[in-house]
């Protein structure tokens, strides 16, 4: 066996760093990740490593961290992300590892652009109207499925694009629900407000199932795809989509005064039971 090269020795680091950045966070993402196959699940959790840096720069409740010096940072990693898209090597190593994946699998500006435009929109936009939240949403979470289903569907440009609105659709509905169980935080902690003309002081049971049942319909568009998807990343979508189908359901269950206090979760007992079903094919 050959030695490996100085370069695959650095995208090796690369991609550890990324990894290691997921595995800081206790997400729905990292329980569903580990049902991806090799070489997918490493570069899934490239991309969602950028992510997570980048939602970092926005959310971390730090005031040293000025608007001014979060703008400067998000500035700083959407250049270098850009740079290295371009060259092909970043020394910021999660930037690398996210760029490896990228020129491999075919993600290009059009969909890294409309992230960092979203993630600059926390920094200046404090609530939103319908078309505004429609750009975000997009931004913030759309291509990031749609960057993932690059890597599931690589060398395959027709299946990429027939299951790209299901991939739309799972980002959003992924999306709605983080904006609806942390509805809290986000106003109290961080000053925003996601759904329009929503004042959570007078949040309430109606506009709740409301906006679950918008987040439903994404997550049905979503299933009818699941099972078109490549051997190797369907198992893990099916079980993030029972993770969110599950956290929809218990907020649907949830007064609406107590969703606007304490964030709702799903047992790590339940969890496993939804990653055992789509590990087995079952459906839940």
């Amino acid at each position: 066996m050959n030695a490996p090269t100085a370069a695959n020795r650095y995208d090796r680091v690369a991609q550890a760093s990324a990894a290691e950045v997921i595995s800081g966070y206790s997400t729905s993402f990292g329980w569903a990740s580990r049902l991806l196959a090799e070489p997918v699940r490493s570069d899934v959790r490239s991309i969602y490593a950028l992510v997570r840096v980048a939602d970092e720069i926005v959310d971390d409740p730090d005031p040293v961290l000025t608007p001014a010096l979060r703008a400067a940072q998000l500035d700083g990693l959407e250049a270098e992300t850009m740079k290295a898209l371009e060259c092909a090597r970043s020394t910021n190593l999660v930037v690398h590892a996210f760029a490896s994946v990228a020129r491999r699998c075919g993600i290009g500006t059009g969909l890294v652009q409309p992230f960092f435009a979203s993630m600059r929109a926390d920094l200046s936009q404090s609530s939103h109207d319908s078309q505004s939240l429609s750009e975000y949403v997009y931004g913030s979470a759309e291509v990031v499925g749609l960057m993932c289903l690059k890597v599931f569907t690589a060398g395959d440009p027709g299946s990429f694009e027939r299951l790209a609105p299901a991939a739309r659709s799972l980002g959003a509905a992924f999306q709605k629900v983080n904006f609806l169980r942390d509805l809290a935080d986000d106003h109290d902690l961080l000053g925003r407000t996601y759904f329009p003309g929503l004042d959570p002081a007078t949040f309430s049971d109606t506009h709740r199932d409301a906006l679950l049942d918008d987040i439903d319909a994404d997550l049905a568009v979503a299933a009818t795809a699941i099972h078109r998807l490549p051997s190797s990343s369907r198992r893990a979508v099916h079980a993030a989509h029972g993770l969110f189908a599950a956290l929809s359901r218990r907020l649907r269950q949830t007064p609406a005064a107590q969703i606007r206090q304490a964030r709702v979760r799903v047992p790590d007992t339940e969890k496993a039971l939804i990653l055992l079903r789509a590990l087995t094919g079952r459906a839940a």
